[in-house]
């Protein structure tokens, strides 16, 4: 077995990349194989894997030798190694695979070493050899050269490049940067902690943390610095070099500021060892030279898309007949994020993109691309108007929400450059996709702003529908009073345009605000009028949204049957125009009505139909509700799947908090007790493994979790089973108030319902909890605590 050569340098620590260290060494092992190629973007750590993997099985080889293909004497070796008969060969190869600039070198003899002609006859078993570095002005040469190489079975040839080769015969391991940590979960617009001991085992982070001790042994991930750390790792796409680069930098910068200084350059980062090469020192000339050599359509097209934020669309961009496209991610200048649809999305890798801004803001043409990435933005909203409210909702939602980051860059461009009409034209495009993906906070805030200061240049029609839009957020947001008085300026606005359509949507969702707010009364009396108002007009998605909320107060009041009634009309209109995610609120209003009426088939068939719908629009807002009331009925039908409850209670807990939004005191005391519950009867645990799963499910998921409980099965005709006992949110407050001593009539002042629904909930509570009386009823309240 041959001897190592020190040019393979010292020994250093790969983190992360075990797989392709054991898929580097089956290749080179394969007897067939004579060339690998590791490719990937600049600062991937190509040639410290490559390395490192020579230095482990290197001593299985007859000779190893190390070249830099940027290096005029490579190609000189290289052509010895082709020819090792003829003494002439080498300077004739050389000027063959030699690229320009570096042909007059290689009429130069080969100096007798380790890849002449002498040397290899001498040599017995395979020869390893890692050309490193195979790009640019090397590239022509090296391909060449290995070309030549390919036909000899003595010779195995490792190379690295950030593209393929194009030689015959190659194989490919493409090296992607490392992972990065997910979101962390959290209220919308605050700080979340992470958990540093999960963190770590994310290799980003991993390797953020070792080059961090390294500056600075006393350094920890704790829970004060791990969500820092978590974004930088992820402002700069989990590159190495990148990475420790950015832990250097604690020398001089607390982990709370390091996001801060990167959040607008990455470039900024510099401070690589002296010895390497000048591209490895700073991620300003990492990006330089990763630039080097683009023709100018390839060019322009980067500096346009590097205003784009992470994650666009091919289409969304314009790009969908750009040649150039391929030539960037072949350089792994482009790269694939993601993919929604089966349309791939797409970023301009860092440090790339800032390196881009800032040549475009040099030339002065940052505000232009800006400019012309704005109105496609504008563009883009403004065509999904006519779809978003029945066919192609559900494609259409999910196109917003992957383009979502684009869009708000889009609107700060617009509130830049005084544009108060479109900018508040493109936020009122806005309201259904912000509903649907959870971005409550910031679409209350757009409408604050926009009808804030500047709200005066705004035509009275554009800033009651802004006040409107505002008042469904905050609804959304459980502020049901705040709702009300946005919903009343909203109507107070209108007056004075005289748009019966727009006040009688407004009345819609004024109507709505007052049931949550307590006041079925009032929301009675408002949904009755917008209600014949939108039919009159022909206003089939408004008026059956009007009627699903009738139905809701009816519902409260105890009218159970005109709540149907109202229901199905309102779930029949929604079906026939394919509003999907209206429909799946209707939905769970209809489940509402069943449990009320003991049918939990029924109620099992609704809310798995509305489970559905709300995973076809990847909705965020509304879903947490609806798994909590399929919780709460899987509690109650299948006793068995209590550690699915408790993961879909526990996503449901996770995926709110993403939101900001509270939840109705009715909601949280029934989560709450059957959280409680579930605790009792399983073994701790179990409930906190389920919980912890739970709490990490995304929304798909989460909706898949659902989806795959078993349906109910019908129940025997003898009475309920023993376990089937979990009450209804309304039916534990009735309980509750029972157990106080309160008559069915104190009950229902108390809780603004009729008496009779009162008498109604006290047989359901009596029959399922086995009670005969309402002190047996007491009785068992009081074994609850």
């Amino acid at each position: 077995m041959g001897t190592l050569p020190a040019s393979l340098g010292p020994v250093t620590e790969l983190v992360g990349r075990e797989l392709e260290a054991a898929m580097l060494r089956e290749r080179l092992r394969d007897p067939l194989v004579r060339l690998v190629t590791v490719t990937g973007r600049a600062g991937v750590g190509k040639s410290r894997l490559a390395l490192e993997v020579m230095r482990e099985i290197g001593g299985e080889f007859g000779r190893v030798q190390v070249l830099d293909a940027a290096a005029p004497d490579t190609y000189r070796a290289l052509a010895a190694l082709t020819e090792p008969d003829d003494p002439a060969a080498p300077a004739a190869q050389a000027e063959r695979a030699a690229p320009a600039g570096q042909a007059s070198q290689a009429g130069h003899a080969a100096p007798a070493g380790p890849c002449s002609p002498a040397a290899w006859a001498g040599e017995p078993g395979r020869f390893l050899l890692l050309l490193d570095g195979c790009d640019h002005e090397a590239r022509a040469g090296a391909a060449a050269a290995l070309e030549a190489l390919s036909g000899d079975p003595r010779v195995v040839v490792l190379a690295t490049a950030v593209e393929p080769l194009g030689v015959y015969g190659e194989l490919l391991l493409p090296l992607a940067p490392l992972p990065v940590p997910g979101p962390v979960r959290g209220p919308a617009g605050a700080a979340a902690a992470a958990d540093p001991q999960e963190l770590l085992e994310v290799a980003s982070v991993a390797l953020f943390v070792r080059r961090a001790r390294a500056a600075d042994p006393s350094f920890a991930l704790t829970l004060e610095n791990a969500a820092a750390v978590a974004e930088v790792c992820t402002l700069l796409d989990g590159l190495p070099l990148a990475v420790e680069l950015a832990a250097l930098r604690l020398r001089l910068l607390p982990p709370h500021l390091l996001p801060v200084r990167l959040r607008d350059r990455t470039t900024v980062l510099s401070g690589g060892p002296a010895g390497a090469p000048e591209r490895h020192r700073s991620l300003a000339a990492l990006a330089e030279w990763s630039c080097r050599g683009l023709d100018a359509p390839a060019r322009a097209l980067l500096d346009r898309l590097a205003v784009y934020e992470p994650g666009f669309g091919l289409a969304a961009a314009g790009l969908s007949a750009e040649p150039a496209v391929d030539t960037l991610m072949d350089r792994g200048l482009l790269v694939v994020v993601g993919e929604e649809q089966g349309e791939l999305r797409l970023a301009v890798s860092e440090p790339v993109r800032s390196h881009a801004r800032d040549a475009l803001a040099r030339a002065g043409g940052e505000d232009a691309a800006r400019d012309a990435h704005a109105e496609r933005y504008r563009t883009l909203v403004g065509s999904a108007q006519a779809g978003l409210g029945g066919t192609g909702q559900d494609h259409l939602l999910r196109e917003l929400a992957a383009e979502g980051a684009n869009v708000a860059a889009a609107l700060r461009r617009l509130r830049e450059r005084g544009e108060v009409e479109a900018a508040a034209a493109l936020v009122l495009g806005c309201r259904l996709p912000w509903l649907a993906q959870g971005r409550l906070r910031e679409g209350l805030e757009w409408c604050d702003e926009c009808d804030g200061a500047d709200g005066a240049a705004l035509p009275e029609a554009v800033r009651a529908r802004l006040a409107d839009m505002s008042g469904v957020f905050a609804l959304a947001l459980g502020d049901p009073q705040e709702a009300v008085r946005r919903h009343r300026r909203a109507l107070a606005l209108g007056k004075g345009v005289g748009d019966r359509r727009q006040n009688a949507l407004v009345s819609a969702h004024l109507g709505a605000a007052l049931l949550e707010a307590g006041d079925p009364p009032g929301a009675r009396a408002v949904l009755v009028t917008a209600l014949s108002a939108l039919e009159s007009m022909g206003v089939t998605g408004g008026a059956a949204g009007a009627a699903a909320s009738l139905a809701g107060v009816l519902r409260a009041e105890g009218d159970r049957r005109r709540a149907r009634e109202l229901l199905e009309r309102a779930v029949e209109a929604l079906r026939r125009i394919r509003d999907g995610r209206a429909l799946a609120g209707a939905l769970r209003t209809e489940a509402a009505l069943a449990l009320d009426g003991d049918e939990p088939a029924l109620a099992d068939r609704a809310l798995r139909e509305s489970l559905r719908l709300y995973g076809a629009v990847g909705e965020r807002t509304e879903l947490p509700g609806l798994l909590e009331e399929f919780a709460l009925l899987l509690m109650r039908t299948a006793p068995a799947q209590r550690p699915r409850t408790v993961r879909l209670l526990a996503a449901a807990d996770a995926l709110r908090g993403e939101t900001g939004a509270a939840v109705a005191d009715e909601w949280r005391s029934a989560a709450e007790r059957a959280r409680t519950d579930l605790s009792a009867r399983l073994d701790w645990t179990d409930f906190a493994v389920a919980w912890a799963e739970g709490v990490r499910m995304t929304a798909p998921q989460a909706v898949a979790e659902a989806l795959s409980a078993p349906a109910p099965a019908r129940r025997a005709a003898t009475g309920p089973a023993p376990e089937d006992q979990s009450l209804t949110p309304r039916q534990v407050q009735v309980a509750l108030l029972v157990s106080e001593g309160m008559t069915n009539r104190q009950i229902a002042a108390r809780l603004d319902i009729s008496e009779w629904t009162v008498v109604n909930h006290v047989r359901q509570v009596m029959r399922r909890l086995g009670c005969s009386s309402r002190v047996q009823v007491a009785g068992a309240v009081g074994r609850w605590s």
